[in-house]
């Protein structure tokens, strides 16, 4: 595997990545970046946690120069105000000392704070439904946007924003970079890659999202022995993120490991932008051992070292369970998913599963660890992620 240098990207920024013990390239890394830094399109297919935020980061950060106010050189699309967050905050990383500067933009947020940011970056990392507000508005502009970026295009497409992404992008200078990464390049997908992108460089990362990095597991759990079964489970692996179906079940079942001893933080759609990210931190920082949340968390929440996704109710179709199950196993490491199923629930469960590509072996819970499992994390407990079903934000 080259190095970041021999594929092109500056001594300072290799530096950068060193200093953070950042030093062999992913797989979509080494593939995309040469062609990317070389000003061509890119049309990358790789699942979430592949590496990709630093596959066009270091693009973006590379070559772009300081912009005039309002008028930003760089737009990454995403689809949720949480990725968003992210990916701004791995951009700014990576421009660090540079001249540039990055602002995230997404809705359930004042205006104010963000139209401000947003006079003063370079690079703008953005929901559509906020961006679009805010060139309404006239608080900013694309025609000065030379390198355009759509992050996780497939769940954008999932989450209804084409039209809105296509209009975006039909508002940029007819010279311009785009770089696309998705999961998938069918469907929808192909076409905004048709209509969109300039005989664009195609990559493919080899990994899977499933396999060999998750090991899936279906135990069947009655109702009543849910809520023991998960304090175990915290014993087991010490951190949670636990999904749940609506916003009522989340807060129920918070009340019921607080009560428990389980120390527990809540996010989901009823909660403001900054209770959330409260909830994230407390999470991160090891002040709650469980993250409650709905599937809003399951779309673009990147949290470190979290071993295990466990389902806690059947997620409303295969698609969710892919995107909730992504939460584990990312970038090369090692991953357990658990799904808690009851006896009605079987049929449903095993279709999902099927059209998931998972086989699934319904047995009884069992605590102990894979020898996977204590390869993969030595002298550390690691983390649970415990999924609840499917929710609308």
């Amino acid at each position: 595997m080259k190095t970041f240098l021999e594929l092109g990207v500056p001594a300072k920024f290799a530096e950068k990545l060193s200093a953070r013990g950042i030093s062999t390239p992913f797989e979509i890394q080494a593939a995309a970046l040469p062609d990317g830094l070389a000003g061509h399109d890119v049309c990358g297919k790789a699942p979430t946690g592949s590496g990709k935020t630093i596959a066009f980061g270091l693009v973006l950060a590379v070559r772009l120069q300081k912009s005039k106010p309002g008028q930003p050189g760089g737009l990454v699309l995403v689809p949720t105000r949480e990725l968003a967050i992210q990916v701004a905050k791995e951009i700014g990383l990576l421009c660090d000392g540079t001249d540039l500067r990055v602002a995230s933009v997404y809705g359930g947020a004042g205006y104010g704070p963000q139209v401000k940011a947003v006079r003063g970056a370079s690079i703008i990392v953005a929901t559509p439904g906020r961006l679009e507000d805010l060139l309404e508005r006239r608080d900013m502009s694309l025609n000065a946007v030379t390198i355009a970026v759509l992050d996780e295009a497939d769940r954008m497409s999932d989450m209804g924003f084409l039209p809105a992404v296509r209009r975006l992008l039909r508002a940029l200078p007819k010279q311009r970079q785009v770089l696309l990464f998705s999961a998938t390049l069918d469907g929808d997908i192909s076409q905004v890659v048709k209509e969109f992108q300039r005989d664009p460089k195609r990559h493919e990362s080899q990994t899977d999202a499933d396999e060999p990095d998750i090991d899936h597991k279906f135990w069947m759990v009655s109702r009543n022995d849910r809520v023991e079964t998960i304090s175990q489970l915290v014993n087991h692996y010490e951190r949670i993120i636990l999904f749940c179906r609506t916003k009522h079940g989340c807060d129920r079942l918070a009340k019921q490991l607080d009560n428990s001893g389980v120390r527990s933080s809540i996010i989901h759609g009823n909660k403001s932008q900054a209770q959330r990210e409260r909830s994230l931190e407390e999470f991160r920082r090891g002040r709650s051992n469980v993250l409650v949340a709905t599937d809003v968390a399951a779309r673009g929440i990147h949290i470190d070292d979290v071993p295990c996704v466990v389902h806690f109710d059947p997620p409303a179709d295969h698609k969710d369970y892919i995107h909730r199950s992504g939460r584990t196993g990312r970038a090369g490491s090692k991953g357990v998913v658990i799904s808690m199923v009851e006896s009605s629930q079987k049929r449903t469960v095993n279709k999902l599963a099927r059209d998931a590509g998972v086989e699934a072996d319904f047995v009884a819970p069992d605590f102990e660890p894979s020898l996977d499992e204590i390869v993969a994390r030595p002298g550390a407990l690691g983390g649970v992620l415990l999924t609840v079903g499917a929710s609308v934000e």
